[in-house]
């Protein structure tokens, strides 16, 4: 699996999750099970994502600026995943806040898939990023795992 399936793999797992979310009312158990999932999923994809796909393309010039944009954007969305996840579920804000994480995730994956694996693709050979799928996948197991100490090391700085 190469390393554009992979990223594209979980996006569709992340939109599917989404759309779940969207689907579900209140503090429902439903709701906050397929929180819990995309929480931790989108945490541990963005860190695999930035250690594994965007570290290769910034080593490009070409690919600096899209790997740059696509890591604010990381940034941003954690933030708002933050918010989230510490706010009242059944709260009408936080059904706003959450409509606006979808809007600009789904937007960030779409422009990932549309623009910025055709930016690396131009600029990285298919022989030096093979293996990257599978070395993102292991990268994302070992980030899963950290999600929560990541988190308590943030709270105490």
């Amino acid at each position: 699996m190469s390393i554009y399936e992979a990223i594209k793999a979980d996006h569709e797992n992340h939109r599917a999750l989404l759309n779940k979310i969207a689907d579900t009312e209140g503090a429902s158990d439903e709701r906050k099970a397929a929180w819990d999932e995309f929480f931790h999923d989108v945490k541990s994809h963005a860190a695999a994502e930035e250690e594994t796909f965007y570290s290769k393309l910034m080593s490009k010039t070409w690919g600096q600026d899209a790997a740059r944009h696509s890591v604010e954007e990381h940034a941003e969305m954690d933030d708002l995943l933050e918010e989230l996840n510490e706010m009242d579920m059944s709260s009408s804000g936080w059904l706003n806040k959450f409509n606006q994480l979808k809007h600009d995730y789904e937007h960030h994956m779409d422009e990932e898939e549309d623009e910025v694996f055709g930016r690396a693709k131009e600029v990285i050979a298919e022989d030096e990023i093979e293996g990257y799928g599978k070395a993102f996948k292991d990268r994302k197991a070992e980030e899963l795992k950290l999600v929560e100490k990541k988190r308590q090391d943030q709270l105490e700085d």
